[in-house]
């Protein structure tokens, strides 16, 4: 088993701490955040757009505290860790656990600086070590088995895409604090809608062009996204809309609409448990497999790769590099 520390016990922090235990090939030695005796507080009151599981208490009363990176890097013979703070803090975090020769799992976004980025992707290589962004949407079933229908051509050629993404503005944790500091979060661009910014350039690559109108928010310029992506060598038209300029208490929702040549299909986290397949004459469900169960795949498929040592090829660092210049492309 490999041992991992968690940094952050915030919503994605408690999300993946539930993963981690799950594992059979990782091992939580360690979480660190600034309030430590505040875990079990955050624990019994729960913050977040949808729940992701839940964590025993008891298990969790196990695992060593530390108020901050540095004890815990020199007091633990860790493996990797894996990094769950405010984005403002993710090149700083990830250079200095990688320097101290330390795999690492950062939450997206990777960073809103690219030459940080870029610099963070180039020190993973000189370490040697696994550097890989969480972008859970490659990890959840129904998107797995979209991909698996555009790269199979079960319906034909995919002629046009449709994905979208809403939530009220967030009104938890740091999230509240962040208002006051204007674009610092980048917005639901950079926190939202880059899921499925993401998705796409991983199944479709980076699209020919970008037309995008966008709306402010509370956090930043553009909050709200709608934008029209060309494939003109594909002869495909891909729309991503969404946002969180909502009142805090707006459900969480997401989904797609596919068009292929023989079959138009629909997932939507309003009925999670099913697709729908419709054509001229027919109209089908099956079953999608659960959305959530992306969290706990994603970090699965980081413990196979850092326990091979083996590079993360379905989520490289370039890849995510590249997503954070398509965000910008959007603007």
């Amino acid at each position: 088993m490999k041992k991992v520390a968690i940094l952050g016990f915030g919503f994605m922090g408690m999300t993946h701490t539930e993963s981690v235990l799950r594992n059979s090939e990782l091992d939580l030695v360690a979480i660190i955040d600034k309030n430590p005796k505040a875990v079990e507080e955050k624990l019994l009151s729960p913050t977040g757009n949808f729940a992701t599981g839940n964590i025993s208490q008891d298990k969790l009363s196990r695992i060593k505290r530390y108020s901050n990176l540095d004890d815990c890097l020199e007091f633990e013979e860790l493996d990797a860790v894996l990094i769950c703070v405010h984005t403002d803090l993710h090149h700083e975090m990830t250079k200095k656990v990688l320097l101290h020769g330390k795999h690492v799992f950062l939450e997206k976004p990777f960073c809103l600086d690219m030459q940080k980025a870029e610099e963070l992707v180039a020190l993973a290589k000189e370490q040697e070590r696994i550097l890989m962004i969480g972008h859970v949407v490659r990890f959840m079933p129904p998107y797995q088995r979209l991909k698996e229908f555009i790269a199979g051509g079960n319906f034909g050629a995919l002629k046009f895409l449709s994905l979208s993404r809403y939530s009220g503005v967030p009104a938890w944790g740091e999230w509240v604090e962040r208002r006051a500091s204007f674009g610092s979060t980048g917005g639901a661009l950079f926190d939202l809608l880059i899921h499925d910014i993401d998705f796409v350039n991983y199944v479709l690559g980076i699209p020919g062009s970008i037309t995008c109108d966008y709306l402010p928010g509370i956090l930043s310029k553009h909050d709200y996204v709608s934008a029209l992506w060309s494939y003109f060598d594909k002869n495909i038209k891909v729309k991503i809309e969404g946002g969180n300029i909502f009142h805090s208490n707006f459900p969480f929702q997401a989904g797609y609409m596919a068009n292929f040549e023989h079959a138009s299909i629909q997932y939507t986290t309003l009925r999670g448990d099913v697709i729908q397949i419709a054509t001229d004459t027919t109209l089908e469900e099956i079953p999608s497999g659960q959305a959530g169960d992306g969290f706990y795949n994603e970090i699965a498929y980081f413990a196979q790769c850092i326990n091979r040592n083996m590079p993360p090829v379905d989520c490289m660092p370039e890849s995510a590099l590249q997503t954070i210049q398509l965000c910008y492309d959007h603007l």
